[in-house]
């Protein structure tokens, strides 16, 4: 199966907190990073996720903050640092292509943003996912 998801990052699952409807599951990334997706119990069942099992976290580059640096005081857990690799600037939008520890990441921003942060390649950044948008692939 081919998705339009760009960020699909493989990982092994680390830890499941189950819930009644809703569970949270901690993965560790390749490049050693954790990231955690809120998901539905039944989805954790219907997958056989357990700590051990290979995945992918799969989001959306709509659904990807960029920050110059960690953010503290906020519900956002899944904190990724990187490096700018480029920019594609639209008229409204732009893409950003961000480097992380073991793999790479896409960030669909609005131009003025990039430009009130000063993100060009290079640029040091924090890539912000709400666990709620992380969705688990297995093969």
């Amino acid at each position: 199966m081919n998705l339009s998801i760009r960020n699909q990052l493989p990982g092994t699952v680390v830890t499941v907190t189950p819930g009644e409807v809703m569970a949270t599951v901690k993965v560790r990334l390749e490049g050693g990073q954790d990231v955690t997706a809120a998901i539905t119990a039944e989805a954790v069942d219907e997958l056989n996720l357990a700590p051990g099992a290979a995945v992918h976290a799969l989001f959306k580059s709509t659904e990807v903050a960029l920050a110059t640096a960690a953010v503290e005081g906020v519900s956002i857990r899944n904190q990724l640092p990187g490096t700018v690799d480029r920019v594609t600037r639209g008229g409204a939008m732009a893409s950003v292509k961000v480097t992380v520890v073991g793999g790479a990441l896409t960030a669909a921003i609005t131009k003025d943003a990039v430009e009130d942060l000063g993100l060009t390649s290079g640029s040091s950044v924090v890539a912000l996912i709400k666990s709620t948008e992380i969705a688990l692939a297995t093969d």
